[in-house]
């Protein structure tokens, strides 16, 4: 199915991990030590994941392009435009293909585990263009345009259209068999909580067909006998700050929790540390006896669970935000490059030194990525690890980079990043500096669930930027108030308020730059 799966992963290692035997393990943190599988899961490679969102919603788009296709070319072949009544055939080819989608989704046939079982598929999406048919030659009656319309036209659309679609149905059978063999349409699953309801859900998920999840592992604070070493044959990899060093490890998609909806105290306390993670979250619903309205649920299969965080700017809008950062950062840096090079002279003309300036930052999920900067304090007091903030009137800063610092000059090369190596965006929370603090503290002991902010990638710019938080976060206050308009640009997120914190962007670097100095 996938490109591992971690109960082979205990046969090789089975004297560590179906055990429970913690010797080789390394550190996980202060005082803490990795389980030594756990280590090895998330020290293997992982190929890039397709969503399944994105999948259903090509299949759609080929669909309608093959139903608009097929009706308009036997228009064309056999009418050839010679009709008394154009808008009947120009009404009918889209409304059909807007059926379809009707149609073909009340028969799940746009599920990905529908499109792997090809007969079912075939047999499905035969009856509905059919019954599809059907219903427009009753409208035709009904509406007492039979007479308008080609007969000849719509035997050779429905037949071509039923073939059209066959044919494209089993291109995408293949394709998706071929990138499930491959693992590219895998759910990295970690189950959270043991015992009896770890295993009655583990055993469910396992019973569905197509569900494409791959359970990692499964993660409990408790130590005692309700939560055993194993779990339905999948091993407990350690406790829930465990799972969010795994986290950060290796890539995860769905946490999913079996603790019943009574443990509320003991389940806040495991939200609050897992929410800062790009990940999907729910709640097993699977053994739980308070039962809500139908609606209220998310399926996995037939699983129900309830869905408690979504991982923000995923699927298509990551499509959507990818594309826009390309193209408009594109477009920025052939507009900026005069402005760059002159900056580039003024830097080499001040002081001595390399103009560009590369410095290590958080980025998406607490990775470590290194950002380009123009140079702006003197080369021989370079920080690179920005362990003293830049202060006004700071005597490292050069006459240059005094001026380009106050105008966010000096954060032009990062779209270098946003352009070439894709680890910035151009709109996000900004990236700081991995050692930066606030009153000597670290900002992460400063804001509670600081890290959230990392749940997308950073920008250039952002909504705290162009709403004054910028420059110097001297105090507590500064960066609780950055962090909060980071969170709230990453749960409002939209192509619009893309557009308009960066039409906004230049206006603020003259209105707002009191603490950029």
């Amino acid at each position: 199915m996938g490109a591992f799966d971690v109960r082979d992963l205990m046969k090789v290692d089975a004297a560590n991990a179906a055990t429970g035997d913690m010797l080789g393990q390394r550190e996980a943190g202060p005082g803490r030590l990795f389980h030594p599988l756990a280590e090895r899961i998330a020290a293997m490679p992982v190929k890039p994941t397709l969503s399944p969102v994105m999948i259903e919603g090509l299949v759609r788009l080929l669909d309608v392009l093959a139903i608009i296709g097929v009706g308009s070319f036997v228009y064309a072949f056999y009418l050839n435009g010679q009709v008394d009544n154009r808008l009947a055939y120009q009404l009918t080819i889209p409304l059909l293909a807007f059926g379809a989608l009707v149609s073909f989704q009340m028969l799940r046939l746009y599920h990905v585990g529908a499109l792997r079982n090809v007969v079912a598929m075939a047999v499905k999406l035969s009856v509905g263009w059919t019954t599809l048919f059907l219903f427009t030659l009753a409208a035709f009656f009904f509406l007492k345009i039979g007479d308008q319309v080609s007969r000849i036209w719509l035997a050779g659309f429905y037949a071509g259209g039923l073939a059209a679609l066959l044919g494209e149905r089993l291109i995408v059978h293949l394709g998706v068999l071929r990138l499930t063999r491959m693992g590219r349409l895998e759910r990295r699953t970690a189950i959270v909580g043991g015992g009896e309801a770890g295993e009655a859900l583990i055993r469910a998920l396992e019973a569905q067909r197509d569900t494409g999840l791959r359970v990692c592992g499964v993660f409990d604070d408790r130590n005692d006998d309700r939560s055993p070493d194993l779990v339905a044959g999948y091993p407990k990899l350690g406790t829930i700050d465990d799972l969010v060093e795994f986290a950060r490890r290796t890539k995860l998609d769905l946490v999913i929790f079996t603790l019943p909806i009574s443990a509320e105290a003991r389940l806040l306390a495991m939200l609050r540390k897992l929410w800062v993670l790009p990940i999907d979250i729910r709640l097993s619903a699977h053994m739980s006896k308070l039962r809500f309205r139908p609606r209220s649920y998310s399926y996995i299969g037939a699983v129900p669970v309830l869905d408690v965080f979504d991982r923000p700017i995923a699927d298509w809008d990551v499509v959507v935000k990818y594309v826009f950062d390309k193209l408009v950062g594109t477009l920025a840096l052939i507009m900026l490059a005069p402005l760059m090079i002159v900056t580039a002279i003024a830097i080499k003309l001040d002081s001595r030194g390399p103009v560009l300036f590369r410095q290590k930052r958080y980025g998406f999920n607490n990775e470590l990525i290194e950002v380009f900067k123009f140079r702006s304090l003197y080369h021989e007091m370079a920080d690179p690890a920005a362990a003293k903030q830049v202060t006004r009137d700071d005597p490292r800063v050069t006459r240059v980079g005094r001026f380009i610092r106050r105008t966010s000059l000096d954060e032009l090369p990062q779209l270098f990043n946003v352009v070439l190596k894709g680890d910035l965006s151009l709109v996000g929370p900004r990236p700081h500096a991995i050692h930066a603090k606030a009153q000597d503290r670290a900002y992460e002991q400063v804001v509670d669930g600081y890290f959230a902010r990392h749940k997308v990638k950073p920008g250039i710019t952002g909504w705290a930027q162009v709403n004054g938080w910028r420059g110097e976060t001297d105090t507590d206050d500064k960066i609780q108030r950055r962090v909060e308009h980071d969170l709230y640009y990453i749960e409002n997120w939209s192509v619009l308020l893309d557009v308009y914190i960066l039409a906004k962007t230049p206006f603020s670097l003259l209105t707002k730059n009191e603490n950029a100095y």
